[in-house]
């Protein structure tokens, strides 16, 4: 059984307390577009994070709002901006990398939520047994892309039914296996 591999570009996802810091009391998120898995979206707002080397200016919101605020980026990125990013899975935060985020209205300072996004796949109760694997297990997918073909090992598969099926890589991981815009993996075991 294949499923789309989508590629997720560096992007921050916000607590509505730092929400309103950076952009200003009562502040609501403007959609730009919905995402792949249901109520997810991007966002019109960008911020700048801040490492101790360098910024990365323009960087996606994603809404809705979260209880922690969390930075995705790829490993190339943190290691830009002088960020030991561990590589985790979503919301797993503790003691992981620290930033600056600068918004139009102000800025905050994480102590942790940096982190490099674990290469996951999104599956329904349906779709995980259809696929024959449970929450949590961690397997193996091949994409074969041209000439530049890869087996991405460690893939945590996340089971939930408000979630559509679909695989999350990052853009290095993604560049990695020559990516284009639809490309589909399917588990090896």
């Amino acid at each position: 059984m294949n499923f789309i591999v989508e590629t997720s570009a560096r992007h921050v996802h916000l607590s509505q307390e730092h929400l309103e810091t950076l952009f200003g009391k009562g502040y609501v998120l403007t959609r730009k577009k919905d995402l792949s898995q249901p109520g997810q979206y991007a966002c019109e707002e960008r911020v700048t994070i801040i490492g101790p080397k360098k910024e990365l200016k323009g960087v996606s919101i994603l809404g809705p709002v979260r209880k922690a605020t969390q930075v995705e980026l790829s490993l190339t990125d943190a290691r830009s901006i002088g960020v030991a990013a561990p590589v985790r899975e979503s919301g797993d935060t503790a003691g992981s990398a620290p930033c600056r985020i600068v918004g139009p209205e102000g800025e905050i300072e994480i102590a942790e939520g940096v982190i490099a996004a674990k290469r996951h796949i999104h599956a329904t109760t349906e779709d995980a047994k259809k696929l024959g694997v449970e929450n949590g297990e961690v397997v193996s997918v091949k994409i074969d892309t041209d000439g530049r073909s890869l087996v991405f090992g460690d893939v945590v598969v996340r089971v939930s039914d408000t979630y559509a099926l679909a695989m999350h890589i990052d853009t290095d991981e993604s560049n990695a296996a020559g990516c284009g815009r639809e490309v589909y993996g399917e588990i090896v075991k």
